[in-house]
């Protein structure tokens, strides 16, 4: 959704292509660096924008902080337009950096799984969420062996489904 919203000169008219965010309240978008449109498996780097539909902010996590700001900030613009609501972008400097090239998408996949179940899940309507990760360490090995489980019980689903 973020490349279709950067490629997309007037975000509204991807209104029919996309889901209605009227009851939405979080929006989780990997963002990755890719610039051309016809390599759908181009760029090496993938980022997180967590958009608060509710509080109108967008979170940028990147763990080669800032290697995807501007590309961020261009998806939040365009995600601004297609919600009719004012978004402030908020480039969280404590994001957890990683200490290779090659561990991006795991941090995403993790920073999501916990921004998810340890912070929007587990508060209350009441109270305000604190959506730093700093102060988070994140070990890509085991979010790779997580990442392994989940598509395992997957596998092992769609074959009780299918027998």
């Amino acid at each position: 959704m973020s490349f279709m919203l950067i490629q997309t000169p007037d975000p509204l008219t991807l209104r029919d292509a996309l889901p209605n965010f009227s009851k939405t309240t979080h929006i989780f978008l990997p963002i990755n660096d890719c610039i051309n449109p016809s390599m759908a498996e181009g760029g090496s780097h993938w980022s997180l924008l967590v958009v608060s539909v509710v509080d109108g902010v967008a979170f940028h996590y990147d763990s080669l902080n800032p290697a995807n700001k501007d590309r961020a900030i261009t998806t939040s613009k365009k995600l601004s337009i297609l919600l009719g609501k004012e978004l402030q972008f908020m480039d969280l400097q404590d994001s957890p950096q990683q200490e290779n090239g090659s561990d991006c998408g795991v941090f995403v996949c993790v920073q999501m799984k916990h921004l998810l179940m340890r912070k929007l899940l587990s508060a209350n309507n009441r109270e305000k969420i604190n959506m730093s990760m700093g102060g988070k360490n994140i070990d890509a090995a085991h979010g790779r062996k997580d990442m392994l489980k989940v598509i395992e019980g997957f596998r092992k689903e769609g074959e009780r489904r299918r027998s």
